[in-house]
């Protein structure tokens, strides 16, 4: 299967049949394989039953997969990618404010020798106060904070290669802080204007609150991508400067003790010295517990702290591939 188009719906049994005309008008003309993967993230209308007609009706192309509950974007989106098997895989909303249209450009861009195209809605048609200008912020910290330079993370529109996403759990809102780990793999990342529609029918699903989630998970994608395999320099570097700053303050009370005379133990930077020295020592000892569970975590597994793009010259005999991300040639 060259590539599978995942799509979270939750309430849009107006869209689906829109949808799906889009989409067959968009995919026929290409000379590719392709399936699209709905997913129902528990919706209270009829968008359930619809994607199972959808399925029975056109079972070669479409696929519908049905969660028990609400689960969220994200969950639903994991769910797809999961049940997908194209080489790659693109994700894109139900509501049509993403256009079908731009699939084949993001095509193009793959077969350019890109790992992730992501799309850029450089003409937004939202809200400007509850939706553009909170998204607008929230873009710039995620990029400066991990230093992945997109303008659009909200975007659901998005193109991956498949290895470059297997293996990475979706939980929260991190759906759209995939392309953080793809660079933290080494991914090509390419970001492409794409169209952007006003919402025809149903309402958003997601509002300002959506923000501070986003900035929540923030903490959590900039821990793993950069200190998920050497927790040490995190937890470590903060005891070691705990200490020398515990160091500093008793040097300063010896300074004190022996050139004016001033008691040691009767200053309240004696005490605080001490904390200081204890939470930067504390500090050290998590950290190399931490590495502990990071090579637990790889051992176990058999899981290698590298990815490989491609191997050359090498026959199934010559090395014994542990890592998913391998191609041969």
């Amino acid at each position: 299967m060259d590539l599978s188009i995942v799509v979270p719906v939750y309430n849009e049994e107006e869209n689906i049949p829109l949808l799906y005309d889009a989409l067959i008008t968009v995919m026929t003309p290409l000379s590719i394989t392709w399936e699209a993967v709905l997913v129902d993230d528990g919706s209270r209308d009829q968008s359930a039953r619809l994607l199972e007609d959808l399925a029975q009706k056109d079972p070669e192309r479409f696929r519908a997969v049905l969660l028990r509950r609400n689960f969220g974007q994200t969950a639903a989106i994991a769910a797809g990618i999961d049940h997908s098997c194209g080489d790659v895989v693109i994700l894109m909303d139900a509501d049509l404010q993403n256009d079908p249209q731009d699939i084949p450009m993001m095509l193009e861009k793959i077969n350019e020798g890109y790992d992730v195209v992501s799309g850029w809605r450089a003409r937004r048609k939202d809200d400007f106060l509850t939706r553009t200008l909170p998204s607008k912020l929230a873009n710039g910290l995620i990029s400066w904070v991990t230093g992945v330079h997109l303008h659009d993370y909200g975007c659901t529109l998005k193109a991956y290669r498949r290895e470059v996403i297997t293996g990475y759990r979706l939980y929260g809102e991190m759906h759209r802080f995939i392309p953080v780990y793809a660079n933290s793999v080494g991914a090509k990342i390419l970001e492409v204007p794409v169209h952007h529609h006003p919402r025809k029918f149903g309402k958003a699903k997601y509002g300002l609150e959506r923000t501070f989630k986003v900035v929540l998970d923030l903490f959590t994608v900039k821990f793993l991508s950069s200190y998920s395999n050497k927790p040490i320099y995190l937890f470590g570097g903060t005891g070691l400067v705990l200490v020398l700053l515990s160091g500093l303050v008793l040097l300063y009370l010896a300074i004190r003790r022996i050139f004016w005379g001033v008691p040691v133990l009767e200053s309240p930077f004696f005490q605080m010295s001490t904390m200081i020295f204890i939470l930067g020592f504390q500090s050290i000892l998590m950290g190399l517990i931490a590495e502990l569970q990071v090579r637990t975590y790889h051992e176990s597994q058999d899981k290698p702290t590298y990815t490989v793009r491609k191997t050359v010259g090498f026959s199934s005999r010559d090395v014994v591939d542990n890592s998913s991300t391998t191609n041969r040639e």
